[in-house]
């Protein structure tokens, strides 16, 4: 089921709503009555059982955890609140708990006026497209089962928060071996919920730690994605501290980019690419990542020869496939790098300590390390666009590149032997993706801006 915009009495509301979950701008689809019905149709899905809630650090999330918890106390739930977290920890606890299931609200990469609502099943993991269209539904039919005074449910807060989670991903590496490298860091939270865990967590890694945003407030420094074009002062950071890496969390945490030591944006894409090449060294097996994703990960799994899957764009597609193939490691091109061990959700903890890893085993520089990667240039672009019109623009698309091997069911994917372009609407924002790979940048922002140029014609944008 695709996210869709809502339809209000004026019209279509800023709100999406998908199988993950919903986003929407605070006022403007995002309401505490909406707010109360979606986790009212959690709570009766969870059949008043134990419930997770964890939120980054938007302003308007205080907000938001008041309708949530009322909605769930009166479907019968337990609520534990872990205040601000990481979406990841927010996973985690939930299986440590053995609750029923969870929920962060959080709004992601999105700007400072969305936020939204993120659940998670007893597994941890984010929803699947069953267990989502159960909670859409649910939703819609507004059957909501409300208690009476003697049945309801109760709210408690815990102190135990982002332990439970660091101690599983500190397991999968040799902490000793990071501590005796002693990197320096440069850590950008962008005052998101990052900056409750990330910095203590560095620090057991025997990491030297200088933070950014480090105010978990939401009262973002710079524009939340975590993209090149905004992580100037990051890498600046790095060059003038001569540290070895810098890392960049998104607002809640599951998203990691990389900065190496000379200061070099070594982007999103190439986060899942480093912990391929360093879990797949060790432990080779299968590797699901997202049609959107790098060719660099399916060059890596060769090397090892490992099995190498794609799935629709969306966490939730990527974790169904991995548990279809029982896969080693996921993720998507956009930082997010999954690791089952610790959880079906995306997590930049883990991200990191791959990263750390890697160079503490190997004595190579970030830079010397990431110059071994088969190398590709990976431009992406956006447009607004009515989601009536995709049809229309995927259609455009394909007709005038004929010679290409396409792939739809995620918009379009259009592959020859040396690029690729891809074309779909978002699945948290109410724009058009366009997204092209080849050997050269210059290739590569030209096949993106001629996929752009064919697009607007046809939906006249």
């Amino acid at each position: 089921m695709r996210s869709r915009p809502e339809h209000g009495d004026a019209g279509v509301t800023q709100r999406i709503l998908s199988i993950s979950g919903l986003r929407g701008i605070v006022g403007d689809g995002l309401d505490p009555t909406y707010i109360v019905e979606f986790a009212s149709a959690l709570g009766t899905l969870f059949k008043g059982g134990t419930v997770i809630v964890t939120r980054d650090g938007r302003l308007s999330g205080s907000m938001i955890r008041d309708s949530v918890v009322s909605a769930l106390v009166a479907t019968g739930c337990r609520v534990i609140d872990a205040g601000i977290a990481a979406t990841p920890t927010c996973g985690v606890l939930v299986t440590h708990h053995r609750a029923a299931g969870g929920l962060q609200i959080t709004a992601s990469h999105n700007p400072i006026e969305w936020n939204g609502l993120k659940p998670f099943t007893s597994e941890g993991s984010v929803f699947d497209e069953r267990r989502g269209a159960q909670l859409l539904a649910l939703l819609e039919s507004k059957k909501f089962d409300y208690r009476n005074q003697d049945t309801l449910g109760s709210v408690e807060s815990t102190h135990e928060v982002s332990g439970p989670h660091i101690d599983r991903v500190l397991r999968l590496v040799n902490v000793e071996l990071i501590h005796q490298r002693r990197p320096r860091v440069i850590l950008d939270c962008n005052h998101g919920s990052g900056a409750v865990a990330t910095p203590g967590f560095l620090e057991q890694l025997g990491c030297e730690v200088r933070v950014l945003g480090g105010t978990p407030d939401g009262r973002f420094e710079h524009v939340p994605e975590p993209s090149r074009d905004n992580l100037g002062s990051l890498c600046e950071a790095v060059r003038e501290s001569d540290a070895d890496v810098g890392f960049a969390q998104d607002p809640d945490a599951d998203r990691l980019a990389i900065v190496d030591g000379d200061g070099r944006y070594i982007g999103e894409e190439l986060t899942l690419a480093l912990a391929a090449d360093y879990v797949l060294a060790r432990t080779p097996g299968p590797i699901v990542v997202n049609g959107s994703t790098s060719r660099v990960t399916a060059d890596i799994a060769a090397k090892y020869q490992c099995a190498f899957h794609r799935s629709s764009v969306g966490e939730a597609h990527v974790c169904a496939k991995m548990k279809a193939v029982s896969a080693i490691i996921g993720g998507e091109g956009n930082g997010g790098v999954i690791e089952p061990q610790v959880g079906y959700v995306r997590d930049s903890f883990v991200a990191m300590a791959y990263a750390l890893a890697g160079i503490a085993d190997s004595g190579q520089t970030l830079a010397e390390w990431t110059d071994l990667l088969p190398r590709y240039s990976i431009v992406k672009d956006r447009l607004n666009c009515p989601r009536e019109c995709v049809g229309r623009a995927v259609q455009a698309l394909r007709s005038v590149h004929a010679d290409a091997t396409a792939h739809e069911g995620d918009g379009l994917r259009l592959d020859w032997d040396d690029r690729w372009v891809q074309v779909r609407a978002s699945n948290t924002e109410p724009i058009l993706r366009v997204i092209a790979e080849a050997p050269e940048r210059e290739s590569a922002e030209r096949l993106c801006s001629e996929a752009l140029g064919i697009i607007s014609d046809a939906v006249k944008l």
